[in-house]
């Protein structure tokens, strides 16, 4: 179980003795020509959870890149998106593109994988604007209004469906010097500090598998338990900004909230998030700035999806 980030070297597989070939481990995150002439057929198989900051799908558009330069045919065994029941936030603003926002899609894209490899073939939003050879093979019984319950975590640190649901929401923390709980048995269900003011709930982070180095290891934090919030309202408020604004608002005031890089703005994909969070905007004036975001791209999305509405 590697950490977010973690550098993994190829290898093989010891049951099989088949060769693992890490993405990462050349220092490009396309595989090189050496790598692709080992297959005829890429198969993705991999479980998404439907955000743009969510990087499987940057990963897959590197491979696809690789075999439309490459002339290699990709299958992709779809699987249901758990936050495909909606499309919420911000198209991403080119200019913070990065290895974990890649296209100019909304931040809850709503889409499978499966659907999200055909806009890239459709938009020519893969290397050169190439096409590659692409089959989905689609789910069974599955539509954008499916409620989708996880047998096993998709990652380490989205380890059931709260989390999962909750993560459009806290995984802004990751942009703040606030902590969404990762080195916790909660990860993306608490959020704190170890001076925010005015809080009830305390958590100690640790080091453990999937989060060795987590911040603020082995200080406690003040902060908030979301664990209690029903399933239900998590699901009718979307991208809730409040969670981020109450982190804000008792913060210590001599502290700076967001952090100095901007990996923020790369997270929300617009400028506009930080300064209306600092200038005290409530939530939904912040969501309307993204509102025509979303019809647009619910409407340019439209030709690629493989389910029913």
């Amino acid at each position: 179980m590697a950490d977010p980030g973690e550098h993994v070297q190829s290898g093989i597989d010891e049951k099989t003795g088949v060769p693992i070939l890490s993405l990462y481990d050349k220092g490009s995150y396309m595989p090189s020509e050496e790598s692709m002439g080992k297959f005829d057929v890429l198969v993705v198989d991999i479980q998404d959870v439907g955000l743009r900051y969510y990087t499987y799908y940057v990963t897959m558009q590197h491979l696809l890149d690789a075999c439309a330069v490459y002339g290699k045919k990709v299958v992709i065994l779809d699987r249901p998106n758990p936050n495909g029941f909606y499309v919420d936030g911000p198209i991403l603003d080119m200019k913070y593109k990065s290895g974990i926002g890649s296209l100019p899609i909304a931040m809850v894209h709503g889409m499978t994988l499966g659907e999200l490899a055909r806009m890239m073939n459709g938009e020519g939003w893969l290397k050169d604007s190439l096409r590659c050879d692409l089959t989905v093979i689609p789910c069974q019984n599955y539509t954008h209004r499916s409620r989708c319950t996880l047998v096993l975590p998709p990652s380490p640190n989205l380890k059931d469906m709260r989390s999962i649901y909750l993560y459009a929401s806290t995984c802004f923390f990751e942009g703040t010097e606030v902590t969404a709980g990762r080195g916790t048995a909660w990860p993306f269900e608490i959020y704190g500090h170890p001076a925010m003011e005015a809080r009830d709930f305390t958590f100690t982070p640790r080091s453990i598998p999937g989060a060795t180095h987590p911040r603020y290891q082995d200080q406690c934090c003040q902060g908030v338990d979301l664990r209690g919030i029903p399933i239900e309202q998590i699901w009718e408020e979307q991208v809730n900004m409040n969670y981020l604004i109450d982190a804000y608002r008792h913060f210590p005031a001599d502290s700076a909230f967001f952090m100095r890089r901007n990996h923020f703005e790369l997270q929300i994909g617009v400028p506009y998030g930080r300064e209306m969070v600092l200038a005290g905007a409530s939530a939904d004036e912040i969501r309307e700035r993204w509102t025509d975001d979303v019809a647009r791209f619910k409407e340019q999305r439209r030709p690629y999806l493989l389910y029913e509405e």
